[in-house]
C-alpha cells in the first residue's frame, strides 16, 4: 500500500488522465453534433448561427426515413429475441452442470470473437442456400445472432451468486417453479436483463458490416444507408443523421438510468 503522500500525488494525475480519455472519446461525437447545426453546404462548424436545415433534409429524404424504421424494428426485434433466448440459456449455464457446458458457453459467445466481415460472407452464402436472400426475417435472425452475447453476459452476471433461498421458500409454500420465476427471479435480474436488452438494441441499430451482406433494397438499414450515401457525397446531412443516432442512444441510456440506475444495470443487478 502506498503512503498517503504518494496517494495524494497520484490523485490529480489520475483525474487528468481520466479527463483526457473522456475528452478523446467524446470530442468526435460533440464535433459531429455541432456540425449538424451548420447552415453551410459543407462539413464545417457553425460560424454564422445555427440552423436545422439538415435535420429537415433528413426527414424529407424518404430513403433515410424508411431505413430508420427498418433499423428501429430490426433492433427492437433482435434485442427482444436475444433476451428471450439469453434467459433460459443463462439459467441452464449457471444452475446445471453437464458435459459440454463450457463449450456451449463459448459457442454462445463466439459471435464476439468472429469478425463480422467473416460472419457476413458466411451468412450471405447461407441465405442463398436456403432461399432467404434479402428477407427481413433472415436479417432479424442474423442480428439476433450477433447481439445475443451482450444479453447473455449480463444475464449470467445477474444469475451468478444469485441467492435461491427466496425461490426455495416460495416453492415450499406451494408456488410452482414457473410462478417463482415470474414473481421472484425475473424481478431480481430485471436490471441486468434490461441492460443486456439495451446493449443488444444499440449494437443492432449500429451494425453495418454484417448488414451490408444480408440486406436487400427493401431492408436497407440506416447505417448501411449512411455508408451508401457517404460513398457518393459528403455533406452536413450525414452529420445530422449521426447526431440523431447519438441522441437516440443517449435517450435510451437516460431512460434506463431513470428506471433502474446504470450502476445496477452495468453490474448485472443488485448484489
Amino acid at each position: 500500500m502506498g503512503t498517503p503522500s504518494s496517494t495524494g500525488r497520484n490523485g490529480p494525475l489520475a483525474l487528468v488522465f481520466n479527463a483526457l480519455v473522456i475528452s478523446f472519446m467524446l470530442a468526435p461525437l460533440l464535433i459531429v453534433c455541432a456540425v449538424a447545426f451548420t447552415p453551410d453546404n459543407a462539413l464545417s462548424l457553425p460560424r454564422h448561427g445555427l440552423s436545422l436545415r439538415w435535420f429537415a433534409a433528413v426527414f424529407a429524404h424518404p430513403d433515410f426515413v424508411q431505413s430508420f424504421w427498418n433499423s428501429l424494428w430490426l433492433a427492437l426485434g433482435s434485442a427482444t429475441l436475444a433476451t428471450a433466448f439469453a434467459v433460459p440459456a443463462g439459467l441452464a449455464l449457471t444452475r446445471h452442470h453437464f458435459r459440454g457446458r463450457a463449450a456451449l458457453n463459448a459457442l454462445f459467445l463466439s459471435p464476439l470473437l468472429i469478425p463480422h466481415l467473416v460472419l457476413g460472407v458466411a451468412l450471405l452464402r447461407l441465405s442463398s442456400l436456403i432461399g432467404s436472400s434479402g428477407s427481413f426475417g433472415f436479417l432479424l435472425l442474423c442480428h439476433t445472432l450477433v447481439v445475443t452475447p451482450y444479453t447473455l453476459r449480463l444475464v449470467l452476471a445477474s444469475l451468478v451468486g444469485f441467492d435461491r433461498s427466496t425461490e426455495q421458500a416460495a416453492q415450499s409454500l406451494g408456488a410452482s417453479p414457473l410462478t417463482s420465476f415470474w414473481r421472484i427471479t425475473l424481478p431480481l435480474i430485471l436490471p441486468g436483463l434490461s441492460g443486456g436488452w439495451l446493449l443488444a438494441f444499440i449494437n443492432s441499430f449500429d451494425e453495418v458490416t454484417l448488414s451490408i451482406f444480408v440486406t436487400s433494397p427493401a431492408t436497407v438499414t440506416l447505417p448501411v444507408r449512411m455508408y451508401m450515401y457517404a460513398t457518393e457525397s459528403i455533406d452536413p446531412m450525414m452529420a445530422a443523421v449521426s447526431a440523431l443516432m447519438v441522441g437516440l442512444t443517449a435517450l435510451a441510456m437516460l431512460v434506463l438510468d431513470r428506471l433502474y440506475g446504470l450502476d445496477k444495470v452495468l453490474v448485472g443487478g443488485p448484489k
